[in-house]
């Protein structure tokens, strides 16, 4: 029979055969929770290499992109930077958010953009935020212009027999409104605003496309150009791929030649982040939907718009 003192001795083989599967069971933990938490320096970025960043949806200078962007200009491992952009654009401030800060880190690094499909409007300004500009053939690109919509709904409340009474402040408080036609004055108030933001625009392309303003005015009729009319527009610098992007950065002074391209991503990027709409989007493409969640977005945005949507 098994005496005591060896049922003992069982025990506290057991007990620490159980004490070292804890210690593992923590040790594993920890080193998934660190592997989990390790995106924004992974072990390559440590090397030399070009960073590469996207830019895509709707922009609105979230402040993920932002930090993404001061990391980029402070990261002594960078040597050059690649914008890949696919963007119908955004807000008029989240794309001068952008804008600045990508004029910031040009001044640390040599910085070239790469269009995508569509980088249009905001899209566009992200773009003339870089040195060189490389676009495919066939991408959309331009649409210079700024866009203030607002709902209208009096008709409707007409026939619904509402009536919608106010007291503000001033003639032009909560204006325009969706409750009524907007007035003449508000009109001019609102087109103001537009104007100033297109002006805006107009003056950041003349000045880093080198183009005269009234050359500008002429190409900012809203229109947009596939990539083969912007190259003849001086609207960027040349056609093809991200090898070209690569080609000119290595034909920078004092560039090395042969670095690697590692991506970099806002903190807690993926399908729980984005630019601010990936969670809907996420699960919108869960259910085939996900144009709609784009749309429902686009109508979520305040203020003056930079974008160019036609399917609306």
């Amino acid at each position: 029979m098994t005496s005591e003192a060896e049922l003992i001795v069982d025990r506290r083989r057991l007990r620490r055969k159980l004490s070292a599967w804890r210690i593992a069971a923590i040790v594993l933990a920890a080193a998934a929770l660190l592997a989990l938490a390790w995106t924004a320096a992974p072990f390559q970025r440590l090397e030399s290499h070009i960073a590469r960043i996207h830019i895509d949806g709707l922009i609105t200078g979230d402040g993920a992109t932002l930090d993404l962007l001061k990391d980029l200009r402070t990261a002594s491992a960078v040597k050059g930077v690649i914008v890949r952009i696919d963007s119908p654009g955004g807000t008029t401030a989240g794309s001068e958010a952008i804008y600045e800060e990508l004029r910031k880190l040009d001044g640390e690094k040599p910085v070239v953009a790469v269009m995508d499909t569509v980088a249009a409007s905001g899209g566009y300004i992200t773009a003339i935020a870089a040195d060189h500009i490389v676009a495919r053939g066939n991408t959309i690109t331009g649409s210079i212009g700024v866009i203030f919509t607002f709902p209208e709904i009096s008709r409707l409340l007409d026939t619904l027999g509402i009536r919608m009474e106010e007291i503000k402040s001033g003639e032009f408080k909560a204006e325009p409104s969706p409750y009524k036609p907007a007035s003449e004055n508000v009109r001019a108030v609102s087109n103001a605003l537009v104007q100033d933001g297109f002006n805006w625009f107009v003056d950041l392309v003349a000045e880093r496309r080198k183009l005269g303003r009234a050359e500008v005015v002429r190409l900012a009729d809203g229109r947009v150009y596939t990539g083969r009319q912007a190259l003849a527009a001086k609207l960027i610098d040349e056609l093809g791929g991200e090898e070209r992007a690569i080609a000119w950065l290595e034909a920078q002074e004092d560039f090395p030649a042969g670095l690697k391209v590692s991506d970099w991503a806002p903190a807690g990027a993926g399908e729980l982040s984005g630019l601010g709409f990936s969670i809907g989007r996420g699960m919108a493409r869960a259910f085939g939907l996900e144009g709609l969640a784009d749309r429902a977005a686009i109508h979520k945005l305040d203020g003056l718009l930079v974008l160019w949507h036609p399917d609306f």
